[in-house]
């Protein structure tokens, strides 16, 4: 898979997850990838949220797995 075909499918991960998050007032955006490493930033409420690292690990990372099976882990630098 390119890295364009990459973003991409991490992006369209990241379109399936946003509905969730924006219904407890929060978002999420990508800020890079790098050796099948994806950093993202949560955004609004979910910065604050005291299971974001349980939204992060068991919905994100595993959504964007489904959709870009190289990646092996998503960190949070919000």
């Amino acid at each position: 898979m390119s890295r364009e075909e990459l973003q991409k499918n991490v992006e369209i991960a990241l379109d399936e997850i946003r509905p969730f998050l924006e219904s407890d007032g929060g978002n999420i955006s990508l800020v890079s990838i790098e050796e099948n490493i994806v950093t993202v930033k949560l955004e609004g409420a979910c910065v604050g949220c005291n299971v974001n690292q349980m939204t992060l690990k068991n919905g994100v990372e595993a959504t964007i797995k489904k959709h870009a099976p190289q990646i092996q882990e998503v960190i949070d630098i919000s």
